[in-house]
Formats: structure tokens, C-alpha cells, sequence
């Protein structure tokens, strides 16, 4: 049996009020591959976003499956053309799973890649693959022949060029972002041009589009590491809190362990007080691996004991014992590292109409992590916000993204809340991010952009030093700001 704790929040990242400020202020209308039709817009196209709260006007979505030759490159350079001409933005796509419109141009031309091709060259340990292809069909082919991402998101839904771009991590360890995993890439830029990117080649261009939320231009396809997929066996230790960044490092710096992430509990009595390390080590039996799989109806099962969470302090205590006591007693037994990897999103979904799941995400040092645990003690249970889970990942330094959240190795503190649709709890929301960045960007800390846009400017100044200079940049490179979306209209547009 496998229980909770191996990845059932990793998959995140997930009743209206009686009275009229807390009305639902969504749309239920009917979504075909990711937009609605709305005759109030000037093409009757809206576009939405995991968070269900980014409904946003578009000219037109095209979904693109071309392999990434001449044929797509030519359908890129006339798209990006026309946009350019009409004055209308332009933005790629896959999963479109950020929260708040970071892949949605308003009023513009929005794309989707569709295409799973993927090459394999076992003598480099890499592979080559189409920017839109899912993390699902990168594992499909590399599990075959005994390989495995280096690093990918947690789940498999997500497109390999969108991951990079939104510089997003995972929990293999002793990594940083996904982005320094990528050797090369292809890419065009604003000006329909085609340039090789890498560390070394338009090195500038690299570290821009490394979590530069496709501002910078159209990924084409990308050269990513990859390493050998084992057979591993997991091991829990149950502590406070206060202990977990010392046994934390401890796992990072052992050589043997090559997954590892925590969880701390959640219910509102003793929020935050306990901590679970979990860290998995390869097998003396690397023979006959099983094909990667994902971990069935066990996740089916911990979905409901996850959403048997909302309003029920014993069900979070429940969770708790599950994921500390019962599961390792029974034992979850040895996995490969693509079956761990290999889980859809979709796993988790709410299914409830009147709420939505929303993720923060805060990266802090690991001296400073008590603060941290201060800090979301005083703030997150004196909101009425439902908060479900926290996972714990490791971030190794990142100097190569202009746009870092790792300038030191950090914590990275996924979290997971179920929030009523309403404008009563988007307010509520707003503030408790904004009060939790203030506080751990006292200590240096910094949160993550994919998410609903509650931080103010001020915020995101001193969390990305480099913002302003992305900025500017950008402007140099796209001076008609043809590639744009929400994170550009709210934020950098201002710097």
C-alpha cells in the first residue's frame, strides 16, 4: 500500500456566503480546450486558468500540434506577425495551470502546443523534445529504456517548454529549478528571428527565458538532462518543526538519497508544530524495473481523505496519523522514481463548484525558517481561508535565472488552501499574502509569480531584484510588447 504521503499535495501545484459581497463571481460557462464563448467580448472568447478566477477576453486560440520543424516555425513567425501588425498580444501555452492569467494575453492570440515528441540520445543522458510536449509522454518514452527526467514538475500534466518558463522545480534532490537542467533550446523571438539558446550561446536570452513566463519569445523545442530511473525505498521521521531545516539538510547533503520532501500538519490547534521528513534511496535490486505507472486508486482514496479536510479539524488530525503513523507502519514499499513522478493532477480535483483550490508558494533560507513557521502561525489561521496541506521541497542556488527565487539554497513551502468563490474570500486572500510576503521577505525569503496576483509592486520588487531589469530588456527585445500576459499587464509593465 502507498500511502498519502508520497505525493497526494504535490499534486496541487488544487459554500458561497449568504450575503451580497460574497456572491460568487465566476462564470460557469462551458470551456472547450481552454476557452469559453462570451458574446460580451469583441470575438466572444474568454480564457481561464486553473484558479477559475482569471476569466480573460482573447482574440483567438489556436491549438498547435505540428512536429517543431519548418511548418510550426512558419505558423509562429505568421502569428506573431499579425499580432505584431494588429497591436494584439501573444502567448504560448500548454497546461495553462498558473493562477492568475500568467499564460493568458488579454485580448490577444493565446497558443497551445500540443505535441509529444520526444528523442532520446542515451550516450548524451538527454533527451530533445518538443516544447509542448507533457511531462506524461516525456516519461512514456524515456521509462523504456531505464531513464527518467532529471527534474520535472510534480506532476505530469504540464507542458516541458511551460515548466521552464515558469522556472518551476521538483522535489529530486540535490537539484535547483528545472531550468539547469536544460542544455539547449531553440526559440523565437519577437522579431520572428530563430536563435539557438543555451548556458553558453545567447547565454543573455537563456536566463531570461528561465522563468520569464514566455516574455522573452516562442520556445520551440528544448535539450534537457536526463538520469538513470531506479528502484527506491522510502523512510519517514516524525519531529517538531523547529528541526526539520537541520534534518532537512542532513538528507540533502547524503548522497544516497536522491528524493526527499516534508509536510507539516495543518490543523489549527497545533499548526504547524510537527514536521515529516521523507527521503528515498535506491535499492541494492536494480533489475527488471516495472513500467513507471502512477499510484492508482491509493491516490483515488487519499483525495478523499485530502477533501475530507475542509471544515473537519479531526479529519486533518486523521491525515496526519495516516501520513506519520499507519502508512509507514504498514510500509509503501519500493517504487521506481518515474511511478513516483508519473501522477496527473487531476487526481485532486475538487469538483465543487462554489470553490476552487489556490496555491501559494514561499521560498526561505534555511536560517530562516523558524521565522517562517512564526509567521504562518500568526497569519493563516486567523484567516478563514481552509488551509489543506504544506509540502516542503529542496531548491539548490539558481544564478542563472534573471528572475531567482533561489539566490541561496531554500525551503521551497508549497500550500495548499480551498477558497470559496466569492469576492468576500478573494479580499481575505489578498490579504493574508500580502501580510505573509511582508513578513518572509524580512528574512530574505521570496514567494513564487505563478499565482494569483495579491502581491503589490513593492513586493515583487524586493522579492526579484532583477525585475526591473528583465524590464528593460524585455522592452529592448519586444519594444511593440507583443508577447504579453497578466504577469506583465500587472506587474512588470510598471517597472
Amino acid at each position: 500500500m502507498k500511502p498519502f504521503t508520497r505525493r497526494a499535495a504535490l499534486a496541487l501545484g488544487g459554500a458561497a456566503a449568504g450575503w451580497l459581497a460574497a456572491r460568487p463571481f465566476h462564470s460557469n460557462l462551458p470551456v472547450l480546450n481552454g476557452t469559453t464563448r462570451l458574446d460580451t467580448t469583441p470575438t466572444g472568447l474568454v480564457m481561464n486558468d486553473a484558479s477559475g478566477l482569471s476569466a480573460t477576453p482573447i482574440h483567438k486560440h489556436l491549438v498547435l500540434s505540428e512536429d517543431a520543424g519548418d511548418a510550426l516555425i512558419a505558423t509562429i513567425r505568421r502569428e506573431l506577425a499579425e499580432a505584431s501588425t494588429a497591436n494584439r498580444a501573444f502567448n504560448v501555452g500548454a497546461a495553462r495551470h498558473s493562477m492568475g492569467g500568467q499564460a493568458i494575453p488579454r485580448n490577444g492570440t493565446a497558443v497551445t502546443f500540443d505535441n509529444g515528441n520526444v528523442e532520446i540520445d542515451t550516450g548524451n543522458r538527454s533527451y530533445r523534445t518538443h516544447a509542448g510536449a507533457r511531462w506524461s509522454e516525456v516519461i512514456a518514452a524515456l521509462d523504456p529504456t531505464g531513464w527518467s527526467p532529471a527534474v520535472m514538475q510534480s506532476n505530469n500534466d504540464f507542458g516541458v517548454a511551460a515548466t521552464f518558463s515558469v522556472n518551476a522545480h521538483g522535489w529530486p534532490v540535490p537539484y535547483g529549478p528545472m531550468g539547469a537542467t536544460v542544455r539547449a533550446l531553440r526559440m523565437i523571438l519577437p522579431t520572428g528571428d530563430l536563435v539557438n539558446c543555451s548556458p553558453t550561446e545567447n547565454s543573455d536570452l537563456f536566463n531570461m527565458a528561465m522563468g520569464g513566463y514566455g516574455l522573452v519569445g516562442v520556445i520551440v523545442d528544448l535539450e534537457v538532462d536526463m538520469v538513470p530511473n531506479a528502484r527506491l525505498a522510502p523512510t519517514f521521521e516524525t519531529m517538531k518543526a523547529e528541526a526539520f531545516p537541520r534534518a532537512f539538510q542532513s538528507a540533502v547533503d547524503d548522497l544516497a538519497v536522491t528524493m526527499a520532501y516534508g509536510r507539516l500538519n495543518v490543523e489549527r490547534d497545533a499548526f504547524f508544530e510537527q514536521a515529516l521528513l521523507v527521503t528515498y534511496r535506491q535499492t541494492d535490486d536494480q533489475e527488471a524495473l516495472p513500467t513507471a505507472s502512477g499510484s492508482g486508486w491509493m491516490s483515488h482514496v487519499a483525495s478523499r481523505i485530502y477533501r475530507a479536510q475542509l471544515g473537519n479539524e479531526t479529519m486533518k488530525s486523521f491525515r496526519w496519523w495516516n501520513e506519520t503513523t499507519l502508512g509507514p507502519a504498514l510500509g509503501s514499499g519500493e517504487v521506481t522514481r518515474n511511478s513516483l513522478i508519473n501522477e496527473p493532477v487531476v487526481t485532486l480535483d475538487d469538483r465543487n463548484p462554489d470553490r476552487t483550490d489556490i496555491l501559494h508558494e514561499y521560498f526561505v533560507s534555511f536560517d530562516a525558517f523558524d521565522a517562517f513557521l512564526t509567521a504562518c502561525r500568526e497569519v493563516i489561521p486567523a484567516s478563514y481561508q481552509e488551509f489543506l496541506n504544506v509540502t516542503l521541497r529542496y531548491v539548490a542556488q539558481d544564478d542563472q535565472s534573471d528572475l531567482s527565487y533561489a539566490t541561496t539554497p531554500r525551503i521551497a513551502a508549497v500550500m495548499s488552501f480551498s477558497q470559496e468563490m466569492t469576492k468576500r474570500a478573494e479580499a481575505d486572500m489578498r490579504r493574508i499574502t500580502e501580510e505573509l510576503i511582508d513578513r518572509i521577505s524580512q528574512d530574505g525569503g521570496a514567494y513564487y509569480l505563478p499565482y494569483r496576483p495579491h502581491a503589490r509592486l513593492d513586493q515583487l520588487s524586493k522579492a526579484y531584484a532583477g525585475a526591473a531589469k528583465f524590464a528593460a530588456r524585455k522592452r529592448e527585445l519586444d519594444p511593440k510588447l507583443v508577447l504579453r500576459n497578466n504577469l506583465w499587464d500587472t506587474y512588470l509593465e510598471r517597472l
